[in-house]
């Protein structure tokens, strides 16, 4: 985790004599470029004092930048956001979370016969990283690298359930819902449902069909999701044992690689 000691002050602000950057794009960049590897963190004494930007113009250009998803901000500081990730592709990003959740995922599928899913938000949607099959895998609409909106899938809903309600807002409050959750208001009151559950979210589809799926959270908030999904021949909550157990396994797997 990066700190104030791993930032150095830009070679543009420390330029002698030179002004800082008049345009907010320059600005915006001036901040951006501190944040050169996925994994950097940064609170906003880090970013001003390698900018050498006034304390409250560095303030108001991280919000916008993070209203815009350019990055995101937790209690452990900036770090880069979706948009910024989506532009350099996601291996480097999420390598590391498929190899941590990879061997779960297969025992999962082998143990449950069901499709195991590794999924994450990027924005409104669920973004898949694995998929391993159980005998209903080649039925599921779902694949690596495909999207499905958020609030309708158990993964979506499983990682939604653990946002702030401002970062809720952020992401809904100008898009009218569609599906089961009709409105931000019906969405928030299955959201609480999903927390006083501790977490499983439930989705009972068409066909006979359903899902199963619980967040794994790290120290700053969920980092992604892990499903459980196939024919409904036999109850859900059957699973759900077998998901706590993997899930939590994951999630410290991650902690000891400070992920």
């Amino acid at each position: 985790m990066s700190t104030a000691l791993d930032v150095r002050p830009s070679e543009a602000a420390l330029a002698e004599g030179q002004d800082l950057p008049a345009s907010m794009i320059e600005r915006m960049t001036l901040i951006l470029d501190l944040f050169k590897r996925p994994k950097t963190r940064l609170n906003l004494e880090n970013v001003v004092s390698a900018t050498n930007l006034p304390r409250s113009t560095a303030h108001r250009i991280l919000t916008q930048l993070e209203l815009t998803g350019w990055i995101t901000h937790s209690a452990s500081g900036y770090r880069l956001g979706w948009r910024a990730l989506s532009l350099g592709g996601r291996d480097v990003e999420y390598g590391p979370l498929r190899a941590a959740a990879a061997p779960r995922l297969h025992e999962l599928a082998l143990r449950t016969d069901m499709t195991a899913h590794l999924a994450v938000l990027d924005y409104r949607d669920v973004y898949y990283l694995d998929k391993v099959g159980g005998q209903s895998a080649t039925a599921l609409p779902s694949q690596v690298g495909g999207r499905a909106p958020a609030h309708r899938t158990a993964s979506g809903r499983a990682i939604l359930a653990w946002l702030s309600p401002e970062q809720l807002d952020q992401l809904y409050d100008d898009l009218p819902l569609d599906g089961r959750a009709s409105n931000l208001d019906a969405l928030r009151g299955d959201l609480s449902t999903i927390r006083h559950r501790n977490g499983l979210s439930f989705v009972r589809g068409l066909f006979d069909t359903g899902s199963v799926a619980l967040a794994v959270r790290g120290v700053d908030g969920p980092v992604a999701a892990i499903s459980l999904s196939g024919r409904q021949d036999r109850s859900l909550e059957r699973l759900v044992p077998q998901l706590v157990h993997h899930v939590r396994a994951i999630a410290a797997d991650l902690r000891a690689t400070d992920l």
